[in-house]
């Protein structure tokens, strides 16, 4: 009786080597929320620059000459994915 307690809390479904599962699957996704959540911050910032109220002219510049495929013959372009 006590090896097959002993065996389903660990083997089990709910046992030690499910949870660790779950643990490392669970630090994964905080990870990737982390990444995620400094991402969008980048990207709330670039749209704040864009704003017609406090319009960045280096940044207005930038996505003009990106979308138009514009550039200066000194120039390297690096494109990032």
């Amino acid at each position: 009786m006590i090896v097959y307690i002993a065996y389903h809390a660990v083997q089990g479904e709910r046992g030690l080597i499910a949870f660790w599962q779950l643990h490392r699957q669970v630090t994964q996704a905080e990870l990737i929320h982390q990444g995620l959540t400094a991402e969008k911050g980048i990207l709330e910032n670039r749209v704040k620059l864009l704003n017609p109220n406090s319009l960045d002219r280096d940044m207005l510049e930038e996505r003009v000459r990106f979308m138009l495929g514009y550039s200066r013959p000194d120039e390297t372009i690096l494109l990032k994915n």
